[in-house]
């Protein structure tokens, strides 16, 4: 059956199912979130897709959101949950970010397993926040029901027959972290709270620009919407987000993928920003980022936010000498 997507959405996830030979449906979020969709848009979409002969069965969504780095409120994931529920889709959460949320003490978190425990799959990449990129592993949890044990059993059948199998330092690297050691625990916090200090410190720099992002509640980056420059843009030849992809990437000196990569319209002019490339370009002066009182005040971070801004700030002058004159 069809697969339904918050728009936007990790990059990945379109591709994978269309690997599967799965239609994609992309589905609004609310203003206020990224993540999940719209509840009303949601029952809207299933309905168009059934008068077209289609049969939605999925909606995959995130409580800690890739790219938009927010989390939905309670009652607005609650919503889009019953919904989902109500026209018979089987749900999974990403919960890649979860473990990294900026204010853990003023941001509520709770994921849909928690409401339909028995629709909803749990998938958590843990080369998000555990491990390096060089040891890709991920996990799933399914329900706790016949239906789950069978979808369990029919996934590990499918990942057998692609050979896809976890090499052994692999495993042993994966099974240590999910015993969540001191050690490992005390350096996610460590470097939840250096990337939550880097990414606010990027938003208020590109907000001071004019261009929009919302606040980053977890993970370790910021969708930014530059829509406000868009005179200043196209007078520099981005017309979309390719373009700005393209133009800010060499602006900025870091990947700036733009979000059509995420299921966004091509003509809008948003993109994704990771804060790992702003705490240095070297091993050593990452390290130290991690382990500094205050990584703000460290030189290389500081160069870093001020070459970033300075981007920004161009693009807001030359939008102002645009305007008309009042």
């Amino acid at each position: 059956g069809e697969v339904l997507l918050p728009r936007p959405c990790p990059a990945w996830w379109a591709p994978q199912a269309r690997l599967l030979g799965r239609a994609v449906y992309h589905v609004p979020t609310p203003a206020e979130c990224g993540g999940v969709p719209d509840p009303y848009a949601l029952l809207e979409t299933v309905r168009r897709i059934r008068d077209e002969g289609g049969t939605p069965r999925l909606l995959v969504l995130s409580v800690a959101d890739d790219p938009t780095a927010t989390v939905p409120p309670p009652e607005v994931l609650h919503e889009a949950v019953e919904a989902a529920a109500d026209e018979g889709l089987h749900i999974v959460s990403d919960e890649t970010w979860r473990d990294t949320l900026h204010r853990p003490h003023d941001t509520v978190l709770i994921g849909p397993a928690e409401m339909a425990p028995d629709r909803v799959t749990v998938l958590t990449d843990l080369s998000g926040a555990f491990l390096p990129p060089s040891l890709p592993a991920a996990v799933a949890r399914f329900p706790a029901t016949a239906w789950g044990t069978a979808l369990r059993a029919r996934t590990l059948d499918v990942l057998t027959a692609l050979g896809a199998f976890l090499a052994a330092p692999v495993a042993a690297a994966a099974a240590y972290v999910l015993g969540e050691p001191d050690e490992v625990a005390e350096r996610l916090v460590r470097a939840t709270r250096l990337h939550a200090r880097v990414a606010a410190a990027a938003q208020r720099r590109v907000l001071a620009a004019g261009a929009l992002a919302r606040p980053p509640q977890a993970g370790r980056h910021l969708y930014v919407d530059l829509d406000p420059l868009r005179p200043a843009l196209t007078a520099r030849g981005v017309g979309d987000s390719q373009d700005l992809e393209d133009f800010l990437g060499e602006r900025l000196g870091m990947p700036a993928p733009g979000g059509h990569r995420f299921g966004d319209e091509l003509g809008a002019l948003r993109v994704r920003l990771s804060t790992g490339p702003l705490l240095g370009s070297t091993q050593q002066e990452r390290m130290t980022s991690l382990t500094a009182p205050d990584a703000l005040e460290l030189p290389h971070v500081e160069r870093a936010l001020n070459m970033f801004g300075s981007a920004f700030d161009d693009l807001r002058a030359a939008a102002r000498r645009m305007e008309p004159p009042r």
